[in-house]
């Protein structure tokens, strides 16, 4: 396996492909790409956090100490979640932003992620500026009487809080009169306390914790996907919480858990999101192509446009910038506010959600069922499977490969922005290489879970046939 490189970030397994050789490059080099930006006085200022796996705290040394001696100021938020160091960015009026975290990945990886100045990840013309930089080694450290400094700065989830609360939505009386009792699951990761203080200060009080000690071992596989969530989903019933919050290590993701422990559905964080949003602040939406189509649903509704870019948060972005979306993100619990900022936010999508279930509680006449499986059945119906084969295959031969596959089926429109997406009459198919790992991903969407799952299974097969 070999290092992965992309607008997702430096991406590797720790003592493998992710080793102090490259890391110390790829920080040089992104010191050096700050300072081609730096057009102010002094030296660049670049923010850092990281999870809580055990090789972020000596990466982040190893990263601080490689900015400093490259004339780097650096601001040092220790353990934060993603999208608080990218708040912190611009709130610090940094330069620059890295979080070292691997997000979903297993403990054994880990990955600096680059941001800009504006706290979003690096365009595509800024990736290829600051790979060629590293590429060459002409990286640019300090002199002895230059080296850049460091503070500590444990402020910034307190920043990223008040801001959820200062948002026009967000309403901790009308949600603490709901006496929601809620379990908070942050898989031993960078929410085990941001999360829980979050619902406290949205007015949540009842809550329950699994998993929030922040110890970085992770008890189970950290991508908050159905596969993963049996004990937690187990612990939402026992205990009979009204829903379950589950995030993964860095924060940028959201999975919801109903009162009678199944799965909300990881893409109906957003699509609940912002049926909810929507009502109040309309506007176009965005989405990525991998994503329901739950969400255009909830679009047309509100007489909105629904948007689908290119998988990839930065890909979001820049689609949701070109048609100034109100709301938007990826069908993987990620939601992007604009209002916040432009990023997956695991954190202002708790408190959006929040609203729209005590919104609609308070709705409800004498009799009604109160529950979240209730509130789920309210949204378009639509199932989805998500498979994935462990292959690599280079570039030039998976383009061929989709090729053959969009040839055969003539019945279906063909997209081919982002690997192959096949939209028939009922139901589609997604088939592209992941930015994060060496793996093919194959998702599948239909009326009926069987369908998805058949449709997945006959793509699965066409792409072993076709690589055999």
């Amino acid at each position: 396996m070999s290092l992965m490189v992309s607008v997702s970030g430096i991406r590797g397994i720790v003592g493998e492909d992710l080793t102090p050789v490259n890391l110390v490059s790829y920080t040089a080099a992104f010191a050096s790409w700050a300072w081609k930006r730096h057009t102010g006085q002094g030296n660049p200022k670049i923010v850092i956090g990281r999870d809580t796996r055990p090789s972020g705290n000596p990466i982040s040394a190893l990263v601080i100490r490689t900015l400093a001696l490259s004339g780097i100021d650096v601001i040092d938020l220790g353990v934060a979640t993603t999208p608080t160091v990218e708040l912190a960015v611009t709130e610090r009026s940094a330069n620059a932003g890295i979080i070292v975290t691997a997000s979903h990945n297993p403990i054994q990886w880990n990955a600096l992620k680059l941001l800009n100045a504006l706290g979003e990840f690096l365009e595509t013309e800024e990736l290829a500026d600051f790979l060629a930089i590293e590429e060459s080694g002409s990286f640019t450290p300090a002199k002895w009487d230059g080296l850049g400094g460091m503070t500590e700065d444990t402020t910034a989830d307190e920043l990223h809080i008040g801001k959820i609360l200062s948002l026009p939505f967000t309403d901790p009386d009308r949600i603490a009169k709901q006496d929601f009792k809620v379990l908070v699951d942050a898989v031993e990761g960078a929410g085990s306390t941001i999360v829980p203080e979050l619902c406290r200060r949205i007015g949540i009080t009842r809550i329950e914790k699994l998993d929030c000690g922040g110890t970085g071992i992770f008890p189970r596989k950290p991508e908050p996907i159905i596969d993963n969530l049996g004990v937690t989903m187990d612990r939402v019933r026992e205990a009979e919480c009204d829903f379950g919050i589950i995030v993964d290590p860095d924060v940028d993701r959201l999975a919801l858990v109903c009162e009678d422990g199944t799965l909300f559905g990881e893409e109906y964080t957003l699509v609940a999101c912002a049926d909810f949003y929507l009502k109040h602040t309309p506007g176009t939406v965005v989405n990525n192509l991998s994503s329901s189509r739950a969400l255009r649903d909830i679009a047309e509704k509100y007489g909105q446009t629904c948007v689908s870019a290119k998988v990839g948060e930065a890909n979001v972005v820049a689609v949701m910038k070109e048609v100034q979306a109100t709301i938007g993100g990826e069908g993987n619990g990620g939601v992007i506010l604009p209002a916040l900022h432009y990023g997956r936010d695991a954190l202002v999508g708790i408190a959006l959600f929040s609203a729209a279930f005590a919104e609609w509680r308070e709705g409800l006449g004498d009799g009604e069922e109160r529950t979240l499986s209730a509130y789920r059945r309210t949204l378009p119906a639509y199932f989805m499977a998500k498979n994935r084969l462990d292959i690599s295959i280079p570039k030039e031969k998976l383009s061929e490969l989709f090729v053959q596959i969009a040839k055969a089926h003539h019945d279906a429109v063909a997209d081919t922005r982002d690997g192959l997406k096949l939209d028939f009459k009922e139901s589609w198919v997604h088939l592209r290489a992941s930015n994060t790992e060496p793996i093919i991903r194959i998702y599948t969407e239909a009326k009926s879970i069987d369908e998805a799952e058949r449709l997945a299974g006959e793509f699965v097969d066409d792409i072993r046939r076709h690589v055999a």
